[in-house]
């Protein structure tokens, strides 16, 4: 009996052992790249968050900027447009939910809970209408000096809330904040 007989399990034991860790590397390394093509490319995570310039807007107009492919209106409101908007009572509206993600679920759709600032001047929101996704007409449209839809006819307050038509929802906030007096970050 020679001494390579004494160890032929154990070589044996060794390839299988080999083989075995080759294929698990070769595996892990197949689902890495398929689990990391699902991320979002670059262009997707820079588009993630954006700063928008305020500065130049003025009492009783809004811009709109683009942010993840949908239009969002930014809007200055004048102290007339702000106070029509906290006169209105909660049991008037027809979504009474604040659709803002920047205060959390289920707050009630009060104007101080959709603005961006407590005073209310700034208001900024998708400009998307809640019932089949068309842009609202904005610049004090509709019955109720806010924004109109044409589309189906859905009329939106001066805070964005659906008051009449098909429309289910009050227009929603996007997460945003100011950086400083005339920066906005919207994501």
């Amino acid at each position: 009996m020679s001494h390579a007989d004494d160890h032929v399990g154990t070589r044996r034991d060794f390839l299988y052992y080999a083989t075995a860790g080759a294929g698990t590397v070769a595996a892990g390394a197949a689902a890495w790249t398929l689990v990391n093509q699902m991320n979002p490319s670059a262009d997707v995570q820079a588009l993630a968050s954006i700063q928008v310039d305020v500065s130049g807007v003025a009492p009783g107009s809004q811009i709109t900027v683009l942010f993840l492919g949908k239009p969002v209106f930014i809007r200055r409101r004048t102290p007339a447009e702000i106070e029509a908007a906290r006169a209105v009572q909660l049991n008037e509206l027809m979504d009474q939910n604040a659709q803002n993600p920047n205060i959390g679920d289920n707050e009630p759709a009060i104007d101080q809970n959709r603005t961006l600032d407590a005073e209310g001047e700034w208001l900024v929101q998708i400009g998307v209408c809640t019932h089949l996704g068309c842009v609202p007409i904005g610049d004090g449209a509709g019955d109720f000096g806010g924004w109109f839809c044409p589309c189906h006819g859905s009329h939106y307050d001066t805070a964005g809330r659906i008051r009449r038509g098909p429309a289910p929802q009050n227009m929603h906030i996007p997460v945003a904040s100011f950086l400083n007096d005339t920066t906005i970050q919207l994501g």
